[in-house]
């Protein structure tokens, strides 16, 4: 079992009181479907458990639930914690709208409240420089250079987070670029993703280490820059989207807007029919949109946003409890990998060989 969060990287935890499952201190379980989710009490994002012990761990899970006093429920969910400060997430069988009220009001919540917190101190930040400018005789044009740089820095900082190499259905792997679009497709799943590129690399698979993303940019072609779109169909489009969806839903939603994107999913007849509906409504949506291109994820309704993003989650975990669990595993491994190297950067080695002698009997 992992102990890292696929999503942020961030630590899962421990807990003492589920032994099969001694990583996580949420954790949520469905006895009847065979789940168990340890759900990452940074990013509040639920992360799908791959591993043999499942039952045995659910199991446990039960039976502390019932012993505990310390427990809220309602006929189909249900919260308890436990005495270590453990907390179990009952689940039974709740219709689709309150299913996502537990799972997703947590993140989409958690990240409204961040983006509410971040706008209210830059807009103080933005005071204070003008009104600091203007006290000491400072024109306000001035100030428009540091301002497109603050403005420049926020779009690179979020771009580097979505560069990661990505599969290319043609072979090889490319780095995104730009807001994805939703276009149809007359494949079997009716729908795929457009969106450009700036490197496509056709050998084996590269990695971001040897001299980071300008230098495999210069390495490209002979320092050429290869440009171009790519379109992803289906299944093949979701490693990207379940990177790119939290940035472009980084503004989280009310309750009453997460009830209106789980409305759109029945409207669409479910997580895996979502994709075709959603790209048979981009011209209902581009006639309401008054800026932007049709089919961009990044301006289509908030709803149909945060549908997008629970949508292809829910899809991606059913595909895995059907034993595709190969692309789970190695997002957990690479989450692990990534977050044991950056342990290893805060720690002197001095400190590391320390604990290597301490951990040997």
């Amino acid at each position: 079992m992992y102990s890292t969060c696929i999503h942020c990287r961030k630590s899962l935890g421990a807990n003492e009181a589920i032994e099969a499952l001694p990583i996580g201190r949420r954790i949520a379980f469905d006895a009847r479907k065979g789940r168990l989710w340890v759900v990452c009490r940074s990013c509040e994002r639920w992360n799908l458990t791959p591993f043999d012990a499942r039952w045995e761990a659910i199991e446990q899970s039960e039976r502390a639930f019932r012993d505990t006093r310390v427990r809220v429920s309602t006929d189909n969910i249900g919260l308890a914690r436990l005495a270590d400060g453990t907390e179990l997430v009952r689940i039974g069988e709740p219709q689709r709208p309150e299913f996502a009220a537990w799972r997703y009001g947590d993140q989409f919540g958690r990240r409204r409240v961040k983006a509410i917190v971040t706008g209210v101190g830059l807009t103080a930040a933005t005071g204070l420089l003008v009104s600091g400018a203007v006290a000491s005789g400072v024109g306000l044009a001035a100030l428009m250079p540091a301002v497109h740089a603050l403005n420049m820095y926020g779009i690179l900082a979020a771009s580097q987070l979505a560069q990661k190499p990505v599969d290319h259905p043609d072979g090889g792997r490319f780095i995104p670029i730009g807001n994805p679009r939703i276009v149809p497709s007359d494949r079997a799943a009716g729908w795929a993703i457009d969106i450009g590129y700036t490197v496509h690399y056709h050998g084996p698979d590269p990695t971001l280490r040897n001299g980071g993303y300008w230098g495999m940019m210069r390495r490209q072609q002979g320092g050429k820059n290869e440009l171009g779109r790519v379109q992803l169909h289906g299944a093949d489009a979701v490693p990207l989207l379940r990177r790119l969806m939290p940035l472009l839903n980084f503004g989280g939603a009310r309750r009453t807007v997460i009830t209106d994107g789980v409305s759109l999913i029945e409207q669409a007849g479910g997580p895996e029919r979502f994709g075709k509906w959603a790209a048979g409504m981009r011209r209902e949506w581009a006639a309401k949109s008054t800026f932007g291109d049709t089919g961009d994820l990044s301006v289509i309704p908030v709803a149909a946003r945060l549908a997008f993003e629970m949508a292809i989650n829910e899809d991606a975990e059913r595909e895995a409890l059907e034993g595709e669990l190969t692309a789970l595993e190695r997002a957990w491994a690479e989450a692990e990998g990534i977050a044991a190297i950056a342990d290893a950067l805060l720690l002197p080695d001095a400190v590391a060989e320390q604990f290597d002698r301490l951990k040997k009997p």
